[in-house]
């Protein structure tokens, strides 16, 4: 397949331009603060025509994963960036389309490509939303077509907000948006003192405990999430530490040593993004399919699945969190085989979008060495060719590529086992990106002074 047949199209599209030259941090600061407040803007506003509907378990996962509040101009999230992400990377791994992402022309020809396919995504989605009845509309055809138009602009907006961060502020848009969403659902399910309608019980833990402290009757349900939450949150934090430090020298500074850093998470948290988007879209498919009365991926009650791959690929939360919950697992082989099933569906999916991420992303070791070369630095003691810094390189990053894919799905997994607060997949994100934020800024500073260098262009 020749995506030059879509360069027309792609050419007209809007486009942030890049800057001539890389903002300061306290302009990046600022930019990336507008976007951030933009992007919760639209998380407020909710569409002419939508009526409230009721949200099931499922779409509580589902928000956290998009980075979306449905109900809201920002429905979508960025799960329209993603999927066209997704689809692009296995048509490229299926080698039905060829592209070389080294050559600049290419890899702006994928990049155009996948903004196309992140709008086509924007209304289709939308389109889903409503007509199944997720975001349902308040009157008849005109009106469901005038909220599917609100919805999908709102997530075109989100898709223009990600590429502003990404050329003018710090990280990804992407990352950004789901830190926000991820944070604010955590702070809520711990600290909430709003009360579930018709039990009358708090919705934060904290506030669960403290009552049942009062009334001697202090509830192991909200004692455990917490305990697995802060494992959780210690073991991703020492995990983002580590990393290999390689030695370098530069050539531009009489031989001035410095260290360039290759994360044990080296792809960071990526790959599982990709993967719990999928099956959450597959979730998503699956619902609106059954509600036109063809469950292929399986049949659905309340918005979860009770059959089919749709059920096995859905993150068996909580089957873990108590000693209750344990010996009921083991006594119940099906939920036994949907964790069996859920585990390795993320474990293989994340290892394999991980060796395509770092193929699209120039995260290879070929490209990593060609990039260092390109700013000066070479491997000490060695003659100043590329192919050294690669030798070097190939020792760390194939195996790193596969086993930091493979350690993120397992913690993920584990953190949804034992019930921890947002998800294993939200505490991944939060601290991967985060962290993943702050190194960006710290590899900028390493290399601030040495000259001829452009920090903001270093691999990470």
């Amino acid at each position: 397949m020749n995506l030059n047949i879509l360069r027309p199209l792609i050419e007209i599209l809007p486009e942030v331009r890049e800057p001539d030259i890389t903002p300061k941090l306290k302009k990046r600061l600022i930019w990336t603060g507008v976007a951030l407040t933009t992007f919760l803007v639209l998380g407020i506003i909710r569409p002419i025509g939508a009526a409230i509907a009721e949200q099931g378990e499922f779409l509580e996962s589902l928000q956290l994963i998009t980075a979306s509040e449905l109900g809201t101009l920002a429905t979508l999230g960025i799960g329209p960036i993603v999927m066209a992400s997704i689809i692009l990377q296995l048509l490229i791994g299926a080698d039905i389309i060829n592209m070389d992402m080294s050559d600049p022309s290419q890899k702006s020809l994928f990049q155009g490509t996948q903004k196309l396919l992140a709008i086509v995504f924007c209304f289709f989605e939308a389109g889903v939303y409503v007509i199944s009845g997720f975001i349902p509309a308040t009157g008849g055809g005109l009106t469901s077509a005038i909220l599917i138009l609100q919805l999908a602009v709102g997530g075109i907006m989100i898709i223009y907000l990600d590429e502003v961060v990404s050329k003018y502020g710090i990280g990804s848009g992407v990352g950004l948006f789901i830190v926000a969403g991820v944070s604010s659902t955590i702070m809520w399910r711990l600290f909430s003192w709003a009360t579930i309608p018709g039990t009358g019980e708090f919705i934060g833990l904290i506030p669960q405990i403290m009552r049942g402290t009062i009334m001697g009757n202090i509830p192991t349900e909200a004692i455990f999430p917490i305990i697995f939450t802060a494992v959780v949150f210690l073991i991703a934090v020492y995990v983002q530490t580590m990393k290999v430090e390689i030695p370098l020298t530069s050539s531009r500074m009489r031989g001035r040593g410095t260290k360039y850093p290759l994360k044990f998470m080296y792809l960071s948290v990526i790959p599982v993004i990709f993967v719990a988007a999928l099956f959450a879209n597959i979730q998503l498919w699956g619902i609106a399919m059954d509600r036109m009365g063809m469950p292929i991926l399986g049949e659905f009650h309340d918005n979860q699945p009770v059959s089919g791959v749709a059920y096995y690929l859905q993150a068996p939360h909580g089957a873990l969190g108590t000693p209750a919950d344990i010996r009921a697992t083991a006594q119940d082989p099906r939920t036994i085989f949907q964790i069996l099933f859920y585990t390795g569906g993320m474990i293989l999916g994340a290892i394999v979008f991980g060796k395509f991420w770092a193929k699209m992303s120039n995260m290879t070791s070929e490209d990593v060495a060609d990039q260092l070369k390109g700013i000066g630095l070479h491997v000490p003691g060695f003659r100043r060719d590329k192919r050294v810094i690669k030798r070097v390189l190939d020792r760390y990053i194939p195996p790193l590529i596969t086993i930091s894919a493979a350690a993120v799905a397992i913690l993920a997994v584990l953190a949804d086992l034992t019930g921890a607060v947002g998800t294993g997949m939200g505490i991944l994100l939060l601290v991967g990106i985060l962290y993943q934020i702050y190194e960006s800024l710290a590899s900028e500073e390493a290399f601030r002074d040495i000259p001829g260098i452009d920090p903001s262009k270093l691999p990470t």
